[in-house]
């Protein structure tokens, strides 16, 4: 891929605008797909188009530095989304947002690829807690939900080009990578801190590339050091 990207299908071809040999002309216009769970778009074949509504994680292109597109994340009750975007779109953490789209499999991950037409900010504003799980369980159970993991710094951290830096917890479950992105120059958390053997609890959301999974901090407050016991 020219890209790290884990977008990497153009929209003009998604959203409602494109056209296929299995979908109506664009003289007549798609019908509104019901509003489902996340849970249940996950479920659905690639290419489906649905309607999702939920609580922003994770603000439009946080992650760009990796992904390339203006992105972001929503979560309900019962499950999470990426929901990819080449739009700069102004969509704050914790709006709850109705977004129109088609489902994708993307370098592994279940995505809804929408426009700037697809996302309605709907009344209501909310507080996305994050899951507590396992460096070892971030897997397809987790992909698109905001977890927090706990652990030790088990190996020193890489450079992946422009694209961001990588990380690596263990809680003893297993390794987890966590995937920092830029912002300019800057990385999201301070990983200057990330030192081999240091305590950590990493807030971020968890995504799949290629036959990885890996955890997205989204700023400086999901890296926190916790205090050393007392002795």
């Amino acid at each position: 891929m020219p890209h790290r990207a884990l977008l990497v299908i153009p929209l003009a071809a998604v959203a409602l605008l494109g056209c296929s040999d299995d979908l109506p002309p664009p003289s007549e216009p798609l019908p509104v797909p019901d509003v489902v769970t996340i849970a249940e778009a996950r479920a659905l074949p690639e290419k489906e188009y649905t309607q999702i509504e939920g609580f922003v994680s994770v603000p439009a292109g946080t992650f760009f530095s990796a992904t390339g597109d203006f992105g972001f994340a929503i979560q309900d009750d019962t499950g999470g989304m990426y929901v990819s975007t080449y739009d700069e779109l102004k969509i704050l953490i914790g709006a709850k947002i109705r977004v129109i789209g088609q489902l994708a499999e993307v370098s592994k991950q279940t995505v809804l690829l929408t426009n700037a037409s697809g996302p309605d900010v709907l009344p209501g504003i909310e507080e996305v807690l994050p899951k507590d799980v396992a460096t070892g369980d971030i897997d397809e159970s987790t992909e698109g939900l905001l977890v927090r993991v706990k652990g030790t710094v088990s190996k020193a951290i890489v450079k992946d080009g422009s694209y961001g830096i990588k990380a690596y917890v263990d809680d003893g479950s297993g390794e987890v990578e966590i995937y920092v992105c830029l912002r300019g120059d800057a990385t999201l958390i301070d990983t200057t801190k990330l030192k081999v053997g240091t305590a950590v609890e990493i807030t971020g959301l968890a995504q799949q590339y290629l036959d990885k999974y890996e955890v997205f901090p989204r700023g400086a407050t999901d890296l926190v050091l916790p205090a050393p016991p007392n002795p």
